[in-house]
């Protein structure tokens, strides 16, 4: 791997929203047949992929994927490259143009952007969910290390609800996506200038890219491209602040509203907030209802202690404490006489011993 260029951005950091996650579907002969030569054992078919939001580059940043499946699986180990995956869509686009015909008019940049979409995708088929590794690879010029994620392969509906197991099983996919944000921190100046430049309209050919100079060209100058980005186009690629309500290519934006195979958007991230504000207060009350039981049952075992510290019945304790005392008597007069007779004892008579001579 080529070293980095330039001086890390000291401040900086530069964060990038992307999706992972499966999608599986039940065979059916309706919409989802089995295809010739799969395991009879196996009930579904599934894909693991790692794309950005609403199906927007990420090759610019992130350049090589490797899925580790389930090693019954053969060639479990799947790295995708993102120079691969380029060279097939293209040659995929331009096949479909060349087989259209007179009368049809040939797909625009957006239409084959939506047929073959700029993701990392690995199609399967099996019958047993599992955990799947994610190693990420990035652009050489960002100096980033590898970073390795983890996700659950989903076949059967799930949920926190019967409602949402229900939902998804009248939608005929079990969709277990995953929203992530890449943070770069600090990123090496080439790598921040390759983040920053070039937001553009989806469908659209991005912008020449400027360089960041180091070179004199003819006359003196600075080599590379004179046009420079506007400080709202840096601003939509580094932040996605940008205006517009549509996302953008090499941008931070995330969408305003969901859209039909796109969950995640701002609307999105608001009824999660809600959703978290709901059981942050439930968790409050349920906190207070224990403290306040908790203190119910102090103050009434103090009062059971207090009752027990008080003789049930006054009467018998008096009587118990007479017999006490009458014993204590009688043992201090028999211990009187007997020392009284052993005064009196006669002392005996000391004896001689007579030793023959």
């Amino acid at each position: 791997m080529a070293p980095p260029g330039g001086k890390r951005m000291k401040g900086v950091q530069i964060f990038r929203p992307f999706i992972y996650g499966t999608t599986a579907r039940p065979f059916n002969d309706t919409d989802n047949p089995k295809p010739p030569g799969v395991p009879a054992d196996h009930t579904h078919s599934w894909q693991v992929f790692v794309k950005g939001i609403e199906d927007t580059d990420i090759f610019y940043w992130l350049r090589r994927v490797q899925f580790k499946l389930h090693e019954s699986i053969p060639n479990h180990l799947r790295t995708l490259d993102a120079d691969a995956i380029i060279r097939e869509s293209n040659a995929a686009a331009a096949a479909a143009n060349n087989n259209s015909s007179n009368s049809k008019k040939p797909a625009t940049a957006a239409q084959q952007q939506q047929q073959h979409p700029r993701a990392f995708v690995v199609n399967e088929t099996g019958w047993g969910e599992f955990e799947i590794t994610i190693k990420l690879y990035y652009d050489s010029r960002s100096g980033e290390k590898p970073q390795t994620l983890y996700h659950h392969l989903r076949l059967h509906p799930y949920g926190r609800t019967e409602a949402e197991k229900e939902a998804m099983r009248s939608g005929g996919e079990v969709v277990a996506w995953t929203y992530e944000e890449q943070l770069f921190n600090e990123p090496f100046e080439d790598f921040y200038h390759v983040l920053t430049t070039g937001a553009h309209d989806k469908g659209t050919k991005p912008p020449p890219t400027p360089t960041t100079g180091g070179g004199k060209g003819k006359g003196g100058g600075k080599g590379g491209s004179s046009s420079k980005p506007t400080p709202q186009q840096q601003q939509a690629s580094a932040d996605g602040s940008g205006g517009g309500g549509d996302v953008k290519e090499r941008s931070a934006m995330i969408p305003q509203s969901n859209k039909p195979g796109q969950p995640f958007s701002r609307d999105t991230e608001a009824l999660e907030i809600k959703r978290l504000r709901e059981a942050g207060d439930k968790v409050h009350d349920m906190v207070r209802q224990m403290n306040k039981a908790i203190k119910d049952k102090e103050a009434e075992l103090a009062q059971l202690k207090a009752e027990n510290a008080v003789p049930a019945n006054p009467t018998a304790a008096a009587k118990n404490n007479s017999a006490n005392a009458g014993a204590g008597a009688g043992a201090s007069s028999s211990g009187s006489g007997s020392g009284k007779a052993a005064a009196t004892a006669p002392t005996p008579a000391p004896k001689t011993t007579t030793t023959a001579v």
